[in-house]
């Protein structure tokens, strides 16, 4: 790959005390490729986290809501890594409810959203989580409030780090910046849907990590053969590559965290880290058109 740009920050400081590279590991896909399955091959995922964490990742993203039957992103998480690297960073996310079944119920309640935390920690085998986001939708305004500050709670208690949101529009990040101090967002973000990118540029103006999911999704849409395949010819690189070293030059505070179930999906991600890009490739990518209609961040409703 071709270094033609100055290169962007290779870490970020968490929540101002825990420094992570920009490159993760997103562990939605570990326990099936999509969410209502067939399950993955355990031995196969269980390669894929521990190539990423020899490659240089301490920063996963996962879920107690990420499981297919008896497989979980959890039970795999610690089952492969613990006892964990002591610069491991584990997030995770409260806020849906799913049942055994897989079927999806109604958001949590401030109750449920503790008994999830509680879950998580005992399913990762921790005393403390680093960081818990909570899992937004748009039309949550009037439960911001009450569910963030049982989170909040939690976090005076010593049971989490630091807090974050899920899906969550400007003015919910302000009302839950009210109650606590909150150290990341996560939204669905990349080169083909920027609708977010408000909710971005008021991390960035902060300090607060962006972590975007859903990132190399393209929404149904063709992607264009210019300039995308042009470039990323030019670099010797995957047209996802150019997609992931594009976010993280979009904004120093970007967190990528790709999720794949394939070995050499995790090594060609995590390489594009490397990836830089020139001016010319930076703003033939920001032009391309970033108009998505309907709601794009609803593809599964616990991510």
């Amino acid at each position: 790959m071709t270094t033609t740009r100055e290169n962007p920050p290779a870490a970020f400081l968490l929540g101002g005390d825990l420094p992570v590279a920009r490159m993760g590991f997103g562990a939605m896909r570990l326990p099936a490729r999509e969410i209502a399955g067939p399950a993955n091959d355990p031995e196969t995922s269980a390669a894929v986290l521990r190539r990423a964490v020899e490659l240089g990742v301490n920063h996963i993203d996962t879920a107690w809501f990420y499981f297919h039957g008896g497989l979980s992103a959890n039970g795999l998480i610690r089952s492969v890594l613990h006892p964990y690297p002591e610069d491991l960073v584990l997030a995770a996310k409260v806020g849906p409810v799913r049942h055994p079944d897989g079927s999806w119920g109604a958001p949590a309640g401030p109750r449920e959203l503790v008994a999830g935390v509680h879950r998580t920690l005992r399913e990762l085998g921790l005393d403390r989580l680093d960081l818990v986001y909570l899992r937004l939708h748009e039309d949550d305004d009037e439960t911001v409030a009450e569910r963030f500050g049982a989170l909040a709670a939690l976090r005076e208690a010593g049971l989490i780090r630091h807090l974050g949101l899920s899906n969550t529009t400007t003015g919910q990040l302000a009302a839950a910046q009210r109650i606590a101090p909150v150290s990341a967002v996560q939204n669905m973000y990349g080169l083909f849907h920027r609708r977010h990118s408000e909710v971005l540029d008021a991390c960035t103006r902060q300090g607060i990590a962006f972590v975007p999911f859903f990132s190399l999704e393209t929404l149904g849409r063709p992607e264009p053969a210019e300039p995308l395949t042009r470039i990323a010819a030019r670099h010797g690189a995957s047209p996802e590559q150019v997609k992931l070293a594009w976010m993280l030059a979009r904004s120093p505070v970007v967190l990528a965290i790709p999720g794949t179930s394939s070995v050499a999906h995790v090594e060609d991600n995590i390489a594009a880290a490397e990836l830089l890009l020139d001016l010319e490739d930076f703003d033939a990518l920001d032009a391309l058109s970033t108009g998505v209609a309907g709601r794009d961040n609803d593809e599964a409703p616990g991510r």
